[in-house]
């Protein structure tokens, strides 16, 4: 970035449209001086200049997208604060979903994710909603629930779960996002990147919590944010929050609650996430979270200038 330095020098945020490899780096990771030290001592790391420490970053599918995005007309009428969906319900389910005719793997091999329970009442409390109501968690974080739910009047909304490629399990050919399974119906406790596109949304913000979720949908020469961060463009949300690798549990909740803090306090979407990202690099009292892996897997897609 050195040529263009000068013009970037008092931008508060920098926007994005990425194309090839760099569809799969979090651009905070970039670095505008040689870095010292080793690579294993939080200390230096800490110290390193992370693109991160000058700017809040947004990625766009495409250069297009940001003009609709800022001119998509939104309800002047009340609208609730915040939905979360998460902690499904995975160990002891026999059950094996089907697509297709073909029996997939089964969820059950999936791991509990118990903080996301935790994860989704801060965020419900930091918007000011009651987690009873708000939050659906265990049995009642079904796939059905999901799509059954009115989201079209919502602000924020957060899927606290497992994020899965397409082929982690055999006979899905898509990104999804996964849930408690249900014992009837025809929901295959997945939903899917072309259900999300179908969900009608007006949210300013939806927090994919979960691991690879910034992830292409899987045909050969996709480009990246072609998968979930897409599909729920296109369902009706200004900003996805997303990843690119396998998330940390402890570093996602701090990641989600300070962003979702600061956009309460008035602060954009983008200069939120930076915010919660130097807040876990640089002043936890475990000094390993000034690793990368911890706080840059999440990238904001979309219009990161508003806040809620």
């Amino acid at each position: 970035l050195a040529p263009v330095a000068p013009v970037l020098a008092d931008a508060d945020q920098l926007i994005a449209v990425v194309d090839g490899p760099l569809t799969s780096l979090p651009l905070s990771l970039l670095v505008t001086e040689e870095p010292t030290g080793s690579d294993a001592d939080p200390f230096a790391l800490r110290d390193t200049a992370w693109l991160l420490r000058r700017h809040a970053m947004t990625v766009l599918p495409n250069v297009s997208s940001l003009r609709s995005l800022r001119q998509e007309v939104r309800s002047t009428a009340p609208r609730r604060p915040f939905v979360g969906f998460g902690d499904p319900i995975f160990e002891g389910v026999t059950l094996t979903a089907t697509r297709g005719g073909e029996t997939l793997a089964s969820v059950s091999d999936l791991a509990p994710l118990p903080n996301t329970a935790t994860e989704l009442r801060r965020l419900a409390r930091l918007t000011g909603q009651d987690p009873a109501t708000s939050v659906f968690l265990g049995a009642r974080a079904t796939e059905s629930a999901v799509k059954a739910a009115d989201l079209s009047d919502v602000q924020i909304v957060a899927f606290a779960t497992h994020g899965l490629l397409t082929g982690e399990l055999a006979a899905v050919d898509e990104p999804a996002l996964a849930f408690t399974p249900e014992f009837s119906g025809d929901q295959d406790a997945l939903l899917t990147a072309s259900e999300a596109a179908a969900l009608k949304l007006s949210a300013d913000l939806v927090i994919l919590s979960a691991c690879n979720t910034a992830a292409s949908d899987g045909t050969p020469g996709a480009e990246g944010l072609s998968g979930l961060a897409r599909a729920f463009i296109y369902a009706g949300a200004r900003s996805i929050l997303v990843s690119h690798w396998p998330v940390d549990d402890f570093a996602t909740v701090q990641l989600t609650t300070g962003m979702v803090a600061d956009i309460q306090d008035g602060r954009a979407r983008a200069g939120a996430l930076r915010r919660a990202m130097l807040s876990l690099m640089q002043d936890h009292p475990q000094a390993a979270y000034a690793h990368p892996r911890f706080w840059a897997p999440f990238i904001l897609v979309g219009d990161g200038s508003g806040g809620v």
